[in-house]
């Protein structure tokens, strides 16, 4: 059987903070899938990871030469999103053969049993140049900046691949033949505008009366969209997500609530995160000067524009606000007066005079949140939070 074997050399994945604390690159949701989704669907293939042995090993993390066998692999980069194109490249590749960039490594390799040198040293031979367009995430704000063209791509082949609806004739639609509704979504009452960019709604999505939504935008299966809302381009909602009020240029992985008013912009959310009603965040600075955003190796200037950056398991409590270019890590509990400060570090206890969070009652809390979604904190999580508790 062929696979897809991701691997983070060359990404520099601690650059991607804090979302790599808890995920492998190609987890990251940028669009409407998961980096890991496009690829699988792309290539009609089953994906795995390297093994590094790190605390991120999981289920399908592989050791190359242990389970290559008769197989041809197709050795990844989990930072590159995938575009038809580039997947037409890719299948065209024979063993020992690599898809090369001018200046950079490269990007996608083509391997059987025979390019196995010895343990974890791989030969490829042949450098086949890049004809297709492809993107990189290497920033936490690449998710929300890419998000656009991302959506975009998603949509093209989502948009032939899955089961749509005709939108109910409740809804006012602008520019009605870039809007796509999977079966099972219920979408009511509602002003969709995809002048800008396509409107993708999955299976099992509801949206419920009075929302305006503007394109690019892509809701995913299962997510809610509370009465009301006003969501701008490009933005994703993610699987299980509950939105409302005013949301812009922001993506939220997966099973996260931002279900009340107050404003987000220029974002990203990770999984399991629930803001507090009222909770409001600056994404420009009262000054409009450049915008410094923390990262494990110093501060890094990344614009005008740019909001909160979350870590999975964090929540705010009501009436939260939220410094513009703010990181918060994984599993906090951010509560205090005025802005928050601009990091605030994984397992924090409020965000003045922080206090550290206690791993069991930390654990606890995420598992009670979980079951309000039908989940369970499953063991490979509550290791890889402890590997976090202890070492970050």
């Amino acid at each position: 059987m062929n696979k897809i074997v991701f691997t983070e050399e060359f990404c520099s994945p601690e650059n991607l903070f804090p979302f790599t604390l808890t995920r492998q690159i190609q987890d990251i949701r940028i669009g409407v899938l998961t980096i890991r989704e496009k690829w699988e669907q792309l290539l009609g293939l089953p994906s795995f990871d390297k093994q590094e042995d790190d605390y991120k090993d999981q289920e399908r993390a592989l050791i190359i030469d242990d389970a290559i066998n008769d197989d041809i692999l197709y050795l990844i980069h989990g930072n590159i999103i995938p575009t038809p194109k580039l997947a037409k490249q890719v299948k065209k590749l024979k063993p020992g053969e690599f898809i090369s960039v001018p200046g950079q490594a490269g990007l996608v390799y083509c391997i059987c049993r025979e390019q196995i040198v010895h343990k974890e040293r791989i030969r490829v031979e042949k450098a086949v140049k890049l004809t297709a367009e492809y993107k990189e995430v290497k920033y936490p704000w690449d998710i929300f900046g890419l998000n656009a063209w991302a959506i975009q791509q998603d949509v093209e082949w989502l948009k032939k691949n899955r089961k749509l609806q005709a939108p109910s004739d409740t809804n006012k639609l602008i520019n009605a033949e870039e809007i796509y509704i999977e079966k099972g979504a219920i979408v009511e009452h509602c002003f969709l505008n995809a002048t800008d960019g396509p409107i993708y709604i999955g299976k099992g999505a509801t949206v419920m009366e009075g929302a305006m939504l503007r394109g690019p935008l892509a809701i995913g299966e299962g997510a809610i969209i509370k009465m009301g809302s006003k969501i701008y381009g490009a933005t994703t909602i993610g699987p299980y997500c509950s939105a409302g009020g005013e949301i812009k240029n922001s993506v939220f992985f997966g099973y996260s609530n931002k279900a009340h008013d107050g404003y987000l912009g220029d974002a990203v959310i990770g999984e399991w995160c629930n803001m507090g009603a009222g909770t409001s965040c600056s994404n420009v600075k009262n000054n409009a000067s450049t915008i410094a955003v923390y990262t494990p190796n110093g501060p890094v200037p990344v614009g005008l524009k740019c909001g909160v950056l979350m870590g999975d398991y964090t929540r705010t409590a009501i009436n939260t606000s939220i410094n513009s270019g703010t990181v918060i890590g994984v599993s906090c509990n951010v509560f205090g007066n005025g802005l928050t400060p601009k990091y605030i570090p994984s397992f924090s206890w409020g965000s003045e005079g922080i206090k550290r969070y206690e791993l069991d009652r930390a654990l606890e809390h995420i598992e009670n949140w979980k079951k309000l979604k039908q989940q369970t904190l499953t063991t490979a999580e509550s290791v890889i939070l402890k590997h976090i508790f202890d070492h970050y």
